[in-house]
């Protein structure tokens, strides 16, 4: 009988966990965001989309539409109560804390 071997690098489940990390980062900041964004007829709201680049290690949340970045950058606006500009920017501040341990739970049920 012939002896099996398999190898993975750190480096190979570094990425692995980097990359499961960056998708339930960017899922979370994407339901926050979604809370958060004007909503008049929930199109800005159903825009929203979450992706991950492998190769890079980047995780994207975009909101798209005609008037989806001046809905976030225009501050004198007014929205609907709980909705407000700065939908995206503001939850990528205040829940670095739920990433990163989103981040090290990815990184826990890869590396084992």
């Amino acid at each position: 009988m012939g002896k099996l071997t398999t190898h993975v690098s750190m480096l190979d489940l570094a990425r692995q966990a980097a990359n499961a990390g960056h998708v339930l980062a960017s899922e979370h900041l994407l339901q926050v965001s979604r809370t958060l964004v004007p909503h008049e007829e929930g199109t800005l709201e159903r825009s929203g989309a979450a992706s991950v680049d492998e190769a890079s290690l980047q995780a994207n949340v975009t909101f798209d539409g005609p008037y989806a970045a001046r809905q976030h950058e225009e501050l004198t606006w007014k929205h609907d109560e709980g909705r407000q500009a700065k939908y995206l920017e503001g939850p990528s501040i205040s829940e670095a804390a739920t990433f990163e341990q989103l981040m090290a739970k990815a990184a826990k049920d890869v590396m084992g």
